[in-house]
C-alpha cells in the first residue's frame, strides 16, 4: 500500500531501514501534514552510515528536501519522467501537494536476474565444531542442522544461487564425511567442492587451502548466517569502491533492561536514563573478498578473518562496509535463534 512508504521526518535512520526492508522498495517519501516535503532512498541511508552517521538520527538529516514530483494531470508522462531523471519512482500530487499515487520504474518490478553473479564463487566456512548448537552438533555437523526441511548450509547456498552463484567451495573439518555424503546424495543445482582442514585454521586460515583455486572476486560466508539482501548490490558497491574486502554489517538495536546512571567527577548524579537503547553496526560474517587476500595468507597458520582484515588495513588495503538492516541478517548459530529462523523461513515457503 502507498501508505507503507510514507513516513514523517522524525523517524530514525534505523526505523527507515526497517521500513525499506518491510516494503521491499528502495525509496520512502517524507510527508508533513499529508504534503510531500522530501524523499529518501536506500542509497541515502547507506551513504549516511558509511559517513559514520548515527543510526538513531532522524531521517531529516538524510532526506532530500527537493524531491521530484508530478501533478495529477501529468500522470501519463510518469514513466518517461522516471527514465529521464533516472529515479526509482515519482509521486503524483494533487493541487494541495498531497500524494495521491506513486508510480514506480519498470526496473523496480523486474525479477531477480539469475545470471548476475554466475561467475562469482562462494566460500563457506563449514569446519567449525558448532559449540553454540550443542548438543545437536554432537550428532550432526553444524552445517547439516535442519532448519525446516533442509539444513542450514543449503538455505545459505540456495540464497546465493538465486543470484546466479553456481560454484561453492566448502572448507570442512568436523564430521566432514557427513557433509560430503549429504551433498553427494542431494540433487542440488550448483557445483560443490571441498577444502579439507586437517587441523582447525580459523575463518581466515582455512582460506589458505584455496590458493590457486580461486582467481577472481569471491563471496565468503560463515555457515550459520543467512543474508536476505540483494547480494548483487553488495558486490556492485564492492567493485565500484575498489575495496579489497567489503564487510556486510547489520544495523542492530539493543535495549538495556535497566535504568543507567552517569555520575560526574564529584560522585554526584549527572544524568539518568531509563532502559536506553543503543544502535550500532555488527559484523554478519559475510564478506566480498579479492583473491589477493588468499595469496597473503601463511600456510597452516590459524587466524580468524577479522584478524585478516586488520592485517589488510595495516598494509594500506581498502576495507569497506555495506550496511543492511537487522531484519536482513539471520544468525542461525544459537539454538534460540535457530528456532526463530525456522519460523521465519517456513513463512516464506
Amino acid at each position: 500500500m502507498m501508505e507503507d512508504i510514507l513516513v514523517n521526518e522524525n523517524i530514525t535512520i534505523l526505523q527507515a531501514m526497517q521500513k525499506l526492508d518491510d516494503t521491499a522498495k528502495k525509496i520512502l517519501f517524507v510527508t508533513r501534514d499529508k504534503q510531500l516535503v522530501a524523499v529518501m532512498s536506500d542509497g541515502d541511508v547507506r551513504r549516511w552510515i558509511l559517513a559514520n552517521g548515527k543510526l538513531d538520527a532522524p531521517i531529516k538529516n538524510v532526506a532530500n528536501y527537493h524531491p521530484k514530483y508530478l501533478f495529477e494531470e501529468e500522470t501519463e508522462n510518469a514513466l518517461s519522467y522516471i527514465n529521464a531523471h533516472k529515479i526509482e519512482a515519482v509521486p503524483i500530487l494533487n493541487s494541495q501537494h498531497e500524494i495521491v499515487r506513486i508510480v514506480f520504474s519498470k526496473e523496480n518490478i523486474k525479477p531477480i536476474q539469475m545470471e548476475v553473479l554466475q561467475n562469482v564463487p562462494v566460500v563457506v566456512m563449514a569446519g567449525g565444531l558448532g559449540t553454540r548448537l550443542y548438543p545437536y552438533t554432537k550428532i550432526l555437523p553444524k552445517p547439516l542442522i535442519p532448519v525446516g526441511e533442509i539444513p542450514i548450509i543449503e538455505h545459505i547456498m540456495n540464497e546465493f544461487n538465486n543470484y546466479g552463484c553456481k560454484d561453492f567451495h566448502l572448507v570442512v573439518n568436523y564430521k566432514k564425511s557427513m557433509i560430503k555424503a549429504y551433498f553427494k546424495e542431494s540433487n542440488v543445482r550448483y557445483n560443490v567442492m571441498y577444502a579439507d582442514e586437517e587441523t582447525p585454521l580459523g575463518t581466515g586460515g582455512g582460506l589458505m587451502l584455496l590458493k590457486g583455486k580461486i582467481q577472481s572476486t569471491f563471496i565468503l560466508t560463515n555457515c550459520d548466517i543467512l543474508i536476505k539482501h540483494n547480494i548483487a548490490k553488495i558486490y556492485k558497491l564492492h567493485k565500484e569502491q575498489k575495496n579489497t574486502i567489503t564487510m556486510v554489517c547489520s544495523a542492530k538495536k539493543f535495549t538495556i533492561p535497566y535504568g543507567i546512571v552517569e555520575i560526574d567527577e564529584n560522585g554526584e548524579i549527572k544524568e539518568m536514563k531509563e532502559k536506553p537503547s543503543l544502535s550500532f553496526l555488527t559484523n554478519t560474517g559475510c564478506y566480498i573478498v579479492e583473491p589477493e587476500v588468499i595469496d597473503g595468507l601463511e600456510e597452516n597458520i590459524p587466524i580468524g578473518f577479522p584478524d585478516v582484515i586488520e592485517k589488510c588495513k595495516c598494509q594500506g588495503k581498502k576495507v569497506g562496509v555495506y550496511p543492511i538492516s537487522e531484519k536482513a541478517w539471520m544468525d542461525m548459530g544459537q539454538i534460540e535463534e535457530l528456532r526463530k529462523m525456522e519460523l521465519l523461513l517456513s513463512n516464506e515457503m
